[in-house]
């Protein structure tokens, strides 16, 4: 019995380290040159590594209406 609740325990402790990898951080634009984009994230950075792939979306906009 005791070998089951550390399977269970090990398999959820696992499953959350793996969230934790995938968390998401907002920033804002601050500066374009060329191909390269400078982004503030403020406080949040430290999440990043440099050279680290990220994958970044844009904001989403509300369609403006019309006649």
């Amino acid at each position: 019995m005791k070998k089951i609740a550390f399977a269970v325990a090990l398999a959820f402790g696992l499953s959350l380290a793996v969230s934790a990898m995938a968390s998401s951080v907002k920033c804002t634009v601050t500066e374009i040159k060329g191909t390269t984009v400078t982004l503030d994230c403020g406080h949040k950075a430290s999440r990043l590594v440099k050279g680290e792939a990220v994958k970044v979306k844009s904001a989403k906009r509300k369609a403006i209406e019309g006649c």
